[in-house]
């Protein structure tokens, strides 16, 4: 599991949950904002694929690994 604090906004991520985006790459957007303290646990994905190419999932960190934090 990612430690939270080394994830930057522009990262390169590999998805692993939920399934219809599972093996994809995505890059985060950043963290969700909630005032629930469940949803500030959360990362707001944009899926790299050209037939997904508007789709932002929000994810916690078992459901990505970083690929890159350049």
């Amino acid at each position: 599991m990612e430690n939270s604090e080394r994830i930057q906004v522009g990262d390169r991520v590999l998805i692993l949950n939920p399934a219809y985006v599972a093996g994809k790459y995505g890059v985060v957007c950043g963290r969700e904002s909630n005032s629930d303290r469940t949803a500030k646990q959360r990362w707001l994905i944009q899926v790299e694929d050209e037939d997904l190419s508007e789709i932002v999932v929000s994810l916690v960190l078992g459901e990505f690994t970083l690929v890159s934090d350049d």
